[in-house]
């Protein structure tokens, strides 16, 4: 059992290096659009569209609901078909499956966005952060910039202080965001 769940996390692992790339960046979305849809509370409903990816890593994953590489893969397929809801609750159980492992609590993030919990979005974005081990952090910088930006958009208004030092930490990853630079000006104007 401990050697499958071993041998479940390397294949996770294996998968983010090599989908990890396609993952993260497909959940990573243009900063201007996500603080746009961050003020604006639209509750279109957008109809659930299934796949032939997602049908057979639903399968996949019935047989095994334990391997993780197919959760991964079907977290994305939902994401890459805009099913929030399923791409979300997929997420949380790979997070209950590998609770260590930083990429799920940034998609859940994402996930959370675009259902429009925003402070859910935050909470988990606050996590990703505090999971991402020292020896990550380079090949994370981009999303714990866009992390840090987000969760001074939701702290703006309500705890500055905190919100100028995640809105360094933004700057501090990625200096060339201009939307960063804006909100830090709004904080330190």
């Amino acid at each position: 059992m401990k050697f499958e769940m071993l041998a479940n996390t390397k294949r996770v692992l294996m998968a983010a290096a090599f989908f990890g790339t396609v993952s993260l960046a497909s959940a990573q979305t243009d900063k201007k659009e996500t603080a746009a849809k961050a003020e604006t509370a639209v509750t279109t409903q957008v109809a659930v569209q299934t796949t032939p990816e997602i049908e057979g890593l639903k399968k996949q994953v019935a047989a095994n609901p334990k391997d993780a590489e197919a959760l991964s893969k079907l977290a994305v397929a939902y994401q890459n078909a805009s099913d929030w809801n399923n791409s979300l609750q997929t997420w949380l159980q790979i997070s209950t499956l590998l609770p260590e492992w930083a990429p799920a609590y940034y998609s859940q993030g994402i996930a959370y966005q675009n259902l429009k919990n925003n402070e859910s979005a935050k909470a988990a974005y606050e996590k990703y952060v505090a999971m991402v081990k020292p020896e990550e952090v380079e090949a994370n910088k981009k999303n714990l910039a866009y992390a840090h930006f987000f969760i001074a958009y939701a702290l703006f208004e309500t705890d500055k202080n905190a919100a100028k030092t995640h809105i360094a930490k933004s700057l501090q990853y990625d200096p060339s965001n201009t939307d960063a630079q804006n909100l830090s000006k709004s904080l330190n104007g």
